[in-house]
């Protein structure tokens, strides 16, 4: 079992969290939540050359990604400065036909 820990209850789990009635199911909610979102992390993603890769480690590099900058990828993508090697209509392509679960599964395993 992890010690206890502090968390702010930023507006997301607020929403997740407001049916629950006591400091237990509170718990119980946010760890089910954390254990389904990291299996789905684990089924899910995107397979990127290391151009890719590189690539997309400096779109994502201005930090925290909301949701809506997730799906703004391909985008960003089209933006980004040349990378050698890569081939960015590829790239994107692949960013557009990937889900939204295959986005986010991607972005934390780039480290963001």
């Amino acid at each position: 079992m992890n010690k206890k820990s502090k968390i702010y209850f930023g507006p997301p789990l607020a929403r997740l969290t407001k049916q629950e009635t006591n400091t237990m199911e509170v718990s119980g909610r946010i760890n089910r939540t954390a254990e389904r979102y990291l299996e789905i992390v684990a089924r899910h993603g995107v397979d990127l050359t290391d151009a890719e890769r590189q690539c997309l480690i400096q779109v994502c590099a201005a930090g925290v990604l909301a949701p809506y900058e997730i799906l703004e990828l391909p985008i960003e993508v089209e933006l980004a400065r040349d990378i050698e090697g890569l081939d960015r209509k590829a790239l994107v392509e692949k960013l557009e036909r990937a889900s939204f679960a295959d986005l986010v599964a991607m972005v934390e395993t780039l480290g963001f």
